[in-house]
């Protein structure tokens, strides 16, 4: 089941990755379609879009290209609940449809963009999201962050729109300065 505000967000959002255009022209005109498409969220969200666990977020599959070009995901972060320290080798449009998602960023100062080993970080700034913003990245070539809810905050609700299929994604052990590659799940919707 889907909503005209969806379908048409998908559409737009399908013929503007394709165009040729660099990845920060995409996320700069793909931002206010997010914009209007949370404000329509319970048009299209069901139930099992809004599904959690006590154990991390959870991502819940909203729509996935045939070509995996594009990928929109309900992500629900319960109290206390953050993802790894992570890139996404992808540009990327979020959206906070209930509550307030936290997004600590990292800077990485280790020149080898290619190495999986040495890799110095450093916290860099933090943004709070609350519900009806949006936010973008591309990767720069990393935009390497954690995200979440702290615990003393109420559930939040996001959607993200990626620019191919997120199966997987960067790690980073900031202590022992490595990154791995790892494989995400989702719920179907």
């Amino acid at each position: 089941m889907t909503s005209a505000a969806l379908e048409a967000f998908i559409a737009q959002a399908g013929s503007l990755s394709r165009e040729p255009r660099s990845a920060a022209d995409c996320v700069l005109a793909l931002a206010p379609l997010m914009f209007d498409l949370i404000e329509h969220a319970g048009s299209f969200l069901l139930p099992q879009h809004y599904r959690s666990a006590p154990g991390g977020y959870t991502r819940n599959l909203v729509y996935e290209a045939p070509d995996d070009s594009l990928s929109l995901y309900s992500i629900v972060w319960q109290p206390g609940q953050w993802t790894p320290v992570h890139d996404h080798g992808s540009w990327g449009v979020v959206g906070v449809v209930e509550g307030v998602l936290e997004e600590r960023n990292y800077v990485r100062l280790s020149p080898d963009r290619g190495a999986d080993e040495g890799i110095e970080l450093v916290r860099g700034g933090a943004i709070l999201l609350r519900q009806g913003a949006v936010t973008s990245f591309v990767p720069n070539p990393d935009h390497i962050h954690i995200t979440g809810v702290p615990i003393e905050r109420p559930r939040a609700v996001s959607l993200h729109l990626y620019g191919r299929m997120m199966s997987s994604f960067n790690v980073y052990d900031v202590e022992a300065r490595t990154r791995r590659r790892i494989e995400v799940a989702h719920n179907e919707s």
